[in-house]
């Protein structure tokens, strides 16, 4: 059994907020409310959340963090309520404010009465939050909810969005009020028509990077996230689908802010069948999106598989830079990594661009080098090539085909795109698109990460 991992201290000095109760009194849908986004899967179904999962919230210019645990039972014997009650006592360690959600529209059990009791335990302020109350008669009833011991009862309507204020106004009453940070304007991609430029553009070094770590189900997504942050984050065990809710943590590596996301295994259309696990699959692809780069996970004791082909698809649609991972490399026996590595580039021929590791996540090995790969990956992707730089690659080209490229520029970054300008109206041939991808990544580089080409008619 590993240790219970040390609670680690606030995201950049922030107040912590965490939401606690049992499994379906609407924590998440609560998280969601206050968060101002869809974080957390919502649903019907008991048990839903069972990592614990963070994020950066803002209240009349309080900045807090705000956690969502799964739902609590204490003295469970099955592993996983097991393994969440651990989680949200690792949150609970860092709360500078506990918010204790409770269904309004049932009665007090003894789960709850034994909740309350480890709550007043720890010392530490506790608001008592009564959910699901969204008329005037249940809102009368919501007192009877004071004999669990706590001073501070708010009735409250998560769903609805009624009485948050008034439980925020008391939850971050102390918490200190800063002046908000404007956004910084985004950089507009430069106009493909405009007048080319010959100015190189230097990568500056990323303060953070964003990576999704996605795969099947049970291929060891949840233990690479705990060997690459140091410390139990995720819910880690032999049955597949443990993990539902995207968990992220952050991590600083060479003066580098690392925010890995661990998301649900995406199963198959058709043996996705559960309402938690159809949204895991949704969110999943989500966090794909919103990545700048993500690491496929690969089971070396099954091989490449064709569903993994379909997950590395979704990364690639998105055009998001992308590495390999090989875990369970040590349960791969006598195969060598010449032979794996040559089945992946057959089986995943459109992934030619992305770089392979060979790990054992559960064993530490090989795991820190994701790091540098992760980083040159994000640098490849944020490339920019000079247009004077690419004429001379066009002049240069020993260009063969039924059309022809008069000069390129670089329209934007991220994934790095290109327009070609021609003497047709028409997309490039299959064929030609790949002669001038290869061309540009020999002369440039960009590995790990796919590279686009438009067209336009001169």
């Amino acid at each position: 059994m590993v240790a219970r991992p040390e609670p680690k201290p606030p995201i950049d000095g922030l107040p912590v907020v965490v939401i606690v109760g049992r499994p379906n009194v609407g924590k998440s849908t609560l998280f969601n409310v206050i968060l101002g986004q869809r974080r957390s899967i919502v649903g019907d179904e008991p048990g839903i959340t069972r990592d614990r999962i963070h994020g950066q919230a803002i209240y009349r210019g309080r900045k807090f963090e705000l956690i969502d645990t799964g739902g609590i039972i204490q003295n469970d014997a099955e592993w996983i309520p097991t393994e969440i009650l651990k989680q949200a006592q690792v949150a609970l360690g860092r709360a500078a404010q506990i918010i204790y959600l409770i269904d309004g529209r049932t009665e007090i059990t003894g789960a709850d009465r034994e909740l309350a009791k480890m709550l007043r335990r720890l010392g530490k302020p506790v608001t008592l939050a009564v959910n699901k109350i969204d008329t005037q008669a249940r809102e009368d009833l919501a007192h009877e909810f004071h004999s669990l011991g706590f001073r501070d009862l708010f009735p409250v309507s998560a769903e609805h969005h009624m009485g948050i204020g008034d439980l925020l106004d008391h939850v971050t009453e102390g918490f200190e009020t800063s002046v908000a940070e404007e956004d910084e304007p985004e950089e507009d991609a430069p106009d493909a028509t405009a007048e080319p430029t010959t100015e190189p553009r230097a990568i500056t070094e990323p303060k953070t990077i964003k990576v999704a770590i996605v795969g099947r189900p049970n291929v060891g997504k949840s233990t690479l996230l705990n060997a690459l942050v140091g410390e139990e984050r995720s819910i880690v065990s032999s049955v597949a689908g443990t993990t539902r809710d995207a968990v992220d943590e952050k991590a600083v590596h060479d003066g580098v802010e690392f925010v890995f996301v661990d998301t649900a295994g995406i199963r198959r259309k058709g043996k996705t069948k559960l309402m938690a696990e159809k949204l895991s699959v949704v969110m999943a692809r989500r966090h794909i999106r919103m990545a700048n780069v993500v690491i496929l996970v690969l089971d070396a004791s099954e091989g490449v598989l064709g569903h993994d082909a379909t997950v590395a698809g979704y990364a690639h649609e998105e055009g998001r830079a992308l590495i390999l991972c090989v875990n369970k490399w040590d349960l791969a026996g006598e195969k060598s990594r010449r032979m794996f590595t040559q089945s992946i580039r057959d089986e995943l021929k459109f992934l030619e661009y992305a770089p392979i590791v060979f790990v054992s996540a559960k064993k530490g090995a090989g795991v820190k080098q994701l790091f540098g790969l992760v980083r040159d990956a994000y640098k490849s992707a944020s490339k920019r090539v000079p247009t004077g730089e690419l004429n001379r690659f066009v002049e240069q080209l020993d260009f063969d085909r039924d059309i022809k490229v008069y000069y390129m520029t670089q329209a934007s970054v991220r994934p790095p795109t290109f327009i070609a300008f021609t003497d047709k109206a028409k997309e490039l041939h299959f064929s030609t698109e790949r002669f001038l991808i290869n061309q540009l990544r020999k002369r440039f580089g960009f590995e790990g990460t796919p590279i686009v080409i438009k067209t336009k008619r001169r």
